[in-house]
């Protein structure tokens, strides 16, 4: 089942084109990143998914339902983390916990309290005096009693020390993963995620520049590391030089092919969007 299905979908804001053909599948039980610079089309694609904002063309549903005709009914089913704080940040903790308990008919109050207990936070305390870390486990807790089917993350741990990171990620895994649940999170903490992706799909100027499965990145690319003057086959995605000598991404090329040629390992995701996207812009 795709949990959301986005076919060549557009979007423009006056000459300016945000969307261009983009297209995106996530599967229940996977955890797909959205990988792509500023400017890339990332929060307006999200925003498409959230019903925030329509799209001007293509075909776009998110757990079967169209996200700007059906919102309301969309959202009690899925659940929504963003850069910025978006919590109330003049009502007290408890009175959130009150509050979202009288409008969400799935949220579970129990969950959020045995959440919250294991945290630093206060539910006397109003949030606005919550440090960013606080903020963002308080959000989570809320996220977990739901149980939503569908998580959107949007930079999630920005401004986040890496305690805070490692106990945010942690909490997704342990406390909202599972096989009926999909995520998907977008993040310039690109190796902060990559261990826990099931799929990634680079976005670049508006279009999907790569969608693939993590277990297949071993399979399809290769990074050949060698010396600056050593022969190597043609072909390669782009050529970075850096302290261990000089690195060459390669798609369809067999490991065992270059590994006479210098060391050989998988590319990072980061190593492998920059790679993609200088190739094809070049």
């Amino acid at each position: 089942m795709s949990v959301i299905a986005a076919q060549g979908i557009s979007k423009s804001f006056g000459d300016v084109r945000a969307l261009d053909g983009f297209d995106l599948h996530v599967q229940k039980g996977h955890i797909v990143g959205l990988i792509g610079p500023n400017g890339s089309g990332k929060t307006t694609a999200l925003k498409a998914m959230l019903g925030l904002s329509d799209i001007d063309g293509g075909s776009l549903t998110v757990l079967d339902k169209n996200p700007m005709r059906e919102r309301a009914s969309l959202m009690q089913d899925i659940a929504y983390i963003a850069d910025t704080g978006i919590l109330p940040k003049w009502m007290r903790v408890r009175d959130l916990l009150t509050y979202v308990a009288s409008i969400h008919p799935r949220f579970d109050l129990s969950v959020a309290q045995a959440q919250l207990a294991a945290t630093d936070i206060q539910l006397n305390k109003k949030i606005q005096v919550l440090s960013k870390g606080m903020h963002v486990q308080l959000h989570l807790a809320i996220v977990l009693a739901i149980g939503a089917e569908l998580l959107v993350l949007d930079e999630p741990t920005l401004g986040l020390d890496i305690i805070y990171r490692q106990k945010f990620y942690d909490g997704v895994l342990n406390g909202y993963f599972n096989e009926g649940r999909s995520i998907l999170v977008t993040t310039h903490e690109v190796r902060e995620i990559e261990h826990i992706l099931t799929d990634v799909v680079f976005i670049h100027k508006g279009r999907a520049r790569l969608s693939i499965a993590m277990d297949d990145l071993a399979e399809q690319f290769v990074k050949l590391t060698c010396a600056e003057h050593d022969e190597v086959p043609p072909g390669a995605l782009g050529l970075r030089q850096t302290l261990a000598g000089q690195e060459r991404i390669y798609k369809g090329v067999a490991a065992s092919e270059l590994s006479h040629y210098g060391e050989v390992a998988t590319p990072n995701l980061a190593e492998l969007f920059i790679a993609i996207v200088e190739a094809e812009d070049a």
